[in-house]
């Protein structure tokens, strides 16, 4: 009797376990930072990241998003990564000058046609060298906007002698572009510009033409220069906190690698999009375009070299040879024809 009931309990409880559902594994949840404003074509991007991952790992990892600067500013989002108080973070390296000093060879002159050609170069160039500057966080992707160029309020300027003694906001390596051409660099963070151009704190800003439509730059700057043959741009990174990558399962860190390529691949198509939707902006407002000859682009060419001697010098300090620099140099000149090239041939559309 005893042996029946002992059995007949056994079955109760092994009927009652199959009816109790198991527990779901709680998602990983991760915080991810931008700076830029919830509209801006690129926070969007940001937001579309954050929800396919979610998507394709079926709810495993959920990213609370915080654009707008909300959680961290951009001089602060390298910090704030590495010490985890995002765990993912966009920014661009010129705000903190000095902490990418390998990378910071692409904020040089170097003739960067266009976002999608530069963005290509930089993630070749990150691939074969791999500069131990990014060996703290884990690197999702890399990227480059389109050529800066020179937006005023109230000075056209239509030759490097009008660029003389003109503020002109710039950071990290623009600022020494900018003194090589005569001005003068204000370091300001992107979300004071528009006001200090307003007030005429500032006489205007080193950006790429996605500015003037973005951050309604066009409702300020009466001129652009299109001195788009320097090519410099301002190179853009979007990394995790090493810890929490490491921590990741490999089927959701080949996820999250799937989706940061898919999404450089948005990113680079974008910058040329930008631009073009800003240029098409600022004409409808009314501003007026300056395109240099090719003697006046030479003349500013020729202006901005002793840049890279600057920057030669400072990386030797830095204990590097000076064959390194101009190995980086000469791979950056080679891509640059190679992806110029391939986007005519993809017919990318180019604002220049």
């Amino acid at each position: 009797m005893k042996k029946g009931l002992l059995g007949l309990l056994v079955i109760m409880v092994f009927l009652i376990g199959m009816q109790i559902p198991a527990r779901a594994a709680e998602p990983i949840k991760l915080k991810s930072a931008n700076y830029l404003p919830i509209t801006h074509p690129m926070s969007v991007l940001g937001a579309w990241f954050c929800d396919e991952i979610k998507k394709r790992t079926n709810g495993r990892v959920e990213i609370t998003y915080y654009p707008g600067g909300t959680l961290l500013s951009p001089v602060k989002m390298y910090d704030g990564v590495v010490t985890g108080i995002a765990d993912m973070g966009m920014s661009h390296i010129s705000y903190t000058r000095g902490r990418f000093p390998v990378t910071e060879v692409f904020d040089n002159p170097q003739g960067f046609p266009n976002g999608w050609v530069a963005t290509q170069v930089v993630t070749d160039f990150y691939e074969k060298f791999k500069p131990k500057e990014w060996n703290e966080v884990h690197p999702l992707y890399i990227n480059t906007s389109g050529p800066l160029l020179i937006l005023t309020v109230s000075k056209a300027i239509k030759t490097l002698d009008d660029l003389k003694g003109v503020k002109i906001r710039a950071t990290g390596q623009m600022s020494e572009v900018i003194k090589a051409l005569g001005g003068i660099p204000m370091p300001l963070e992107m979300p004071d510009v528009y006001e200090s151009m307003r007030r005429q704190v500032i006489e205007g800003t080193a950006n790429d033409l996605s500015t003037l439509k973005y951050w309604k730059f066009a409702e300020v700057n009466k001129f652009v220069t299109a001195c788009w043959q320097l090519g410099t741009g301002y190179t853009f990174y979007f990394i995790m906190n090493k810890d929490k990558w490491n921590k990741l399962p490999a089927d959701i860190q080949k996820i999250f690698t799937q989706v940061a390529q898919e999404t450089r691949v948005k990113q680079a198509l974008l910058w040329n999009t930008m631009d073009i939707e800003g240029s098409n902006v600022f004409t409808q407002a009314g501003g007026q375009t300056f395109f240099l000859s090719d003697a006046e682009a030479a003349r500013w060419v020729k202006a901005v070299e002793p840049v890279f001697a600057g920057y030669k010098k400072a990386m030797v300090g830095k204990g590097f040879k000076e064959a390194d620099v101009d190995m980086w140099n000469k791979f950056i000149k080679e891509r640059i024809t190679y992806w110029n090239a391939e986007a005519k041939k993809k017919k990318v559309p180019s604002p220049y």
